[in-house]
């Protein structure tokens, strides 16, 4: 019988799961809210319900496992959630044991970014390349580093934490418990909370008009040439440019390829991350690494994950 995993990416506003099988295709998908109470056990059950419709709808395929994509540092190995910024109640969680009891199949689980590094690393943007930097912006900044076909993991399976990268030393308090993170820059949440406070700069931009505008709203008035939202997308490009720079000096990486669903502002901030890079790092690495927008979209964490997971079936 065809074997297939069932892949979560558990966001921090949104949790997608899927039927993927052997060769990444995707066979069946669901999305839902992420639960945002204060008990671990919440997010357990929607992930196992989302698990179960997709079950219910490929009943003529075997599962062989699920495996979850989770915005946390994690240990790989042991199947822990060390720690969760964005959905604290994960915080020292075991989530692969808890999903494992639930639904009867072998779990696993990743960083969301490392997931999504895997699939873009497997048939995405880096498919041609050994050495890449993956980062994610959506609620907050996730990153997965790819080092001659692998993932940087460290000792404790928490390495690739680009999103936490002091790009200002006295800057925003961050959940990770530092301050300035590039993630309080650079990340949809960030993109929102810095048109808010540069709004009364800007008295004629439309998002005047908005109480409080999104990320969304933000890139709709950016697309047509808004200034407020533009210098937004200009700074946050700015800040996961000096964040990168530094990593292309350390890592001298063949592609950085940029996802999340705040990448949908990529022509509006990628001026400035080109620009910042340049200027920071060593003009040969900086000149070779190609810089791409990730080819799976959303798929990337869900399609990875079920790489991970083939992989240790195998």
């Amino acid at each position: 019988m065809k074997q297939i995993v069932i892949a979560v990416d558990l966001g921090g506003t949104n949790l997608r799961a899927a039927a993927v099988d052997r060769s990444g295709a995707v066979l069946y998908r669901t999305r839902c809210e992420t639960p945002r109470g204060e008990r671990a056990g919440e997010i357990v059950r929607t992930i196992a319900e989302s698990a179960i419709e997709c079950r219910r709808n490929c009943s003529d395929l075997q599962i062989a496992a699920i495996s979850a994509a989770v915005p946390a540092t994690v240990s790989h190995e042991r199947g822990l959630i060390f720690k969760a910024p964005n959905l604290p109640s994960l915080d020292n969680f075991r989530l692969a044991s808890e999903l494992e009891n639930e639904l009867g199949v072998k779990a696993f689980i990743e960083n969301d970014a490392n997931a999504a590094a895997v699939g873009e690393h497997w048939l995405g943007a880096s498919k041609e390349v050994e050495n890449s930097i993956m980062v994610t912006l959506g609620t907050g900044v996730g990153g997965g580093i790819i080092i001659d076909g692998k993932v940087l993991r460290g000792r404790d399976g928490t390495a690739g934490e680009i999103g936490h990268i002091s790009v200002e030393p006295f800057g925003a308090p961050c959940g990770c418990g530092s301050r300035g993170c590039v993630e309080q820059y650079a990340s949809a949440t960030a993109i929102a909370r810095l048109a808010n406070e540069l709004k009364s700069q800007y008295p004629k931009s439309k998002l005047n008009q908005i109480a409080c505008p999104n990320a969304n709203d933000v890139y709709q008035a950016g697309t047509v040439g808004d200034e407020l939202a533009l210098e937004v997308f200009r700074q946050a490009g700015f800040y996961l440019g000096v964040a990168l720079a530094g990593l292309v000096n350390v890592l001298n990486p063949e592609m950085i390829v940029v996802g999340g669903g705040a990448s949908a502002g990529w022509k509006l901030f990628l001026p400035e991350l080109k620009k910042t890079i340049g200027e920071r790092s060593y003009k040969r690495p900086a000149r070779t690494a190609q810089i791409s927008l990730a080819a799976l979209g959303d798929d990337a964490g869900l399609v990875g994950a079920s790489r991970i997971a083939f992989d240790l079936l195998t």
